[in-house]
This record gives C-alpha cells, structure tokens and sequence, in this order.
C-alpha cells in the first residue's frame, strides 16, 4: 500500500545552540515507510560524517521513525525542511515548511 502525505512538524524558530526536534510520520503505508528529510530540496544524509557538506552539522536522522533531532543548531540549519516517506509501494512528500534559527 502506497504511504499517505506523511504529517510533518517543523519548529517555526530555534534559538541558536539549542535542539530542535522535527517529526515526520505516515502509518498507512505497508511494507512500513522510511523516511528521509530534505532541507531547501536538497536531501539530509542519515550519516552526516560522510558528507563534506554536513560535517559541521550535529544532527541525528532516524530512517525508520522520520525523526531529524538537531542537537544544537546553528544559522546555516536555517530553511525550508520537507520529508518523504517511501515504501515498495511508491512515496509521499509533505509540505516543505520553514524553519528560522
């Protein structure tokens, strides 16, 4: 079964240092859906030690339950965040939404 527009919650604005939590989430979908977050359209990387671009980036990205926690954020996390939720069956995207640090 093809995964429903996931509901996402962004924080509006984070002050800087502090953790911000962003949860995204579909339970019709089956197999169960993974998710995968992008900020201005570009996407997040689970891993952020591989990429050049995240190094400074001190986020956790859980796959399985859609959640992206920054653990202190900084001006650069500062954009339009959206998620998608993707099973055998095909995926679904939400809303981008703005996120202000």
């Amino acid at each position: 079964v093809k995964p429903m527009t996931p509901r996402c919650t962004v924080p509006k604005a984070v002050p800087v240092g502090k953790s911000a939590s962003l949860h995204c989430h579909e339970n019709e979908g089956f197999p169960k859906s993974t998710y995968s977050w992008y900020r201005n359209s570009e996407p997040l990387s689970p891993d952020t030690k591989s990429s050049a671009k995240l190094h400074n980036s001190s986020y956790t990205l859980n796959p399985a339950t859609g959640t992206l926690v920054f653990h202190a954020v900084h001006k650069g996390d500062t954009g339009r965040y959206s998620c998608i939720a993707t099973n055998d069956a095909g995926f679904a995207k939400c809303e981008e939404q703005e996120m202000e640090v």
